[in-house]
């Protein structure tokens, strides 16, 4: 196959690189444990980057994905790891041409009006080239580094050694489903072909919002690791930071609903809220441009989501624990239960009141919902741990993300009315036709 891209050299190429760089860091923990070696926990997580840092590739995908999950880390580490940067050094004209000629063919270049050799920008998994078809319409490509499907195999072993670095200190989080939910994304995030249903699914989804922007999909220029996609002008949201309130507001609304139509009209969450997968627009509206992590949930899951909305804002203890249990919590206590709905007061806090406010109106500004995270995690430890949900991992991390938007934004709008608009006379019954027509349309499999 070309780039030699699953063979077992390839694997253990990359374990041993990965290896040598994680060694050190497990040896000191070992220390630690066994020997009373005290070390620094701010110092280790520096080391820790340092050592991904390095790495191109689902390593460094996962340590941002990690650093965004309140439970999945401390806060040492997952500082540490939120400064990995997802602009990579780009991958070289030769590797391109290499790359286009055997998803293309060896006639590639005629396929293009004009196509640009140096990448217009580098993430961890691939990188994205400036084009335009015969007809001249602007085009993006992005193509899907080297190895890439030997890599994730690689450093999804090595994601164990990391949580057992974590679980060194601290039991209460038991992190066996989160690791393998990022490991059926981090797959998925290798097939685009996939990753196109994906699009022609939210262009479907999102049909109806004209503030929203998903994408056209080039199938005949596209492949298994060859994307193709029209190009959609916008600036980073974060350089709207010092615009008037009521610009930031709109842009607010319109990443609220860009995330949330999609979940409560057909259960579908966009897992990956990273400020490098959306731009605006002169007219403030949304791109949405990366579908490579979207997680699919069942209509009852959903409906979890809103009975526990109705329970923390009606006090009703049976169904909160009929909530938590529908989204697959286990072997909850009254104390467990009473931990778990201190995280969810905090989430569903700004949708409890009919009124304009902030996201956040108390705490560290820092990172959206840290302290509370905190607090949690250690009340947990107190109690015996718990096990998350494979489905909760990501709907979880995408709340935290756009909490986090919010926040640089200073936005103030009345959440409480935007969320009773979506989940307004939901029916599970309903939804669930509706996803399984929905996907039947864009050729994506029901999982």
């Amino acid at each position: 196959m070309a780039d030699n891209e699953n063979g077992i050299g390839s694997q253990v190429r990359r374990y041993a690189r990965v290896g040598r760089s994680m060694g050190g860091l497990a040896a000191k923990l070992a220390g630690e444990r066994y020997l009373g070696v005290k070390i620094d926990r701010d110092d280790h997580a520096r080391e820790l980057r340092a050592a991904l840092g390095g790495l191109k590739g689902p390593l460094m995908k996962v340590a941002q994905i990690l650093s965004t999950i309140p439970e999945a880390l401390p806060k040492e580490y997952a500082q540490e790891l939120a400064q990995l940067q997802a602009d990579a050094p780009s991958m070289g004209p030769a590797f391109v041409k290499r790359r286009m000629v055997s998803e293309l063919g060896p006639g590639w270049r005629k396929k293009f009006g004009e196509f640009e050799r140096e990448a217009a920008s580098a993430a961890s998994l691939g990188q994205v080239h400036r084009a335009t078809d015969l007809d001249g319409t602007r085009l993006a490509c992005k193509l899907q580094y080297p190895d890439m499907r030997s890599a994730v195999e690689a450093d999804l072993r090595q994601l164990k050694l990391i949580f057992s670095i974590y679980r060194r200190y601290d039991r209460s989080i038991d992190t066996s489903n989160i690791h393998a939910e990022i490991g059926d994304r981090l797959r998925e995030e290798l097939d685009y072909r996939l990753e196109a249903k994906h699009m022609a699914l939210y262009r479907m989804m999102l049909a109806d919002e004209p503030h929203v922007h998903v994408p056209e999909i080039y199938p005949a220029l596209s492949t298994d690791r060859l994307l193709t996609m029209g190009w959609l002008d916008g600036k980073r949201l974060l350089t709207f930071r010092g615009e008037p309130i009521e610009v930031r507001n709109e842009l607010a609304v319109n990443m609220f609903r860009a995330w949330y139509v999609p979940f409560y009209g057909y259960g579908v969450i966009h897992g990956d809220p990273h400020l490098g997968n959306y731009t605006v627009r002169d007219d403030r509206t949304i791109n949405l441009l990366d579908y490579g992590c979207i997680r699919t949930f069942q209509p009852k899951f959903v409906k979890g989501v809103i009975d526990l909305y109705r329970a923390i804002r009606d006090d009703n203890r049976d169904l909160a624990v009929h909530a938590y249990e529908s989204w697959g919590f286990e072997g909850l206590n009254d104390e467990v239960i009473e931990t778990l709905n201190l995280w969810a007061a905090f989430v569903y806090a700004p949708l409890l009141e009919d009124r304009p406010r902030k996201i956040q109106e108390f705490g560290d500004e820092g990172v959206y919902g840290r302290e509370v995270a905190e607090r949690v995690h250690r009340e947990l430890k107190e109690r015996g741990g718990v096990t998350p949900p494979r489905e909760f991992v990501f709907m979880d991390r995408a709340a935290i993300g756009l909490g986090g938007v919010f926040l640089h934004l200073k936005s103030e709008i009345n959440w409480y009315r935007m969320f009773h608009e979506l989940i307004e006379g939901f029916d599970a019954d309903a939804m669930a036709e509706r996803q399984k027509a929905a996907f039947a349309e864009a050729g994506v499999p029901l999982p």
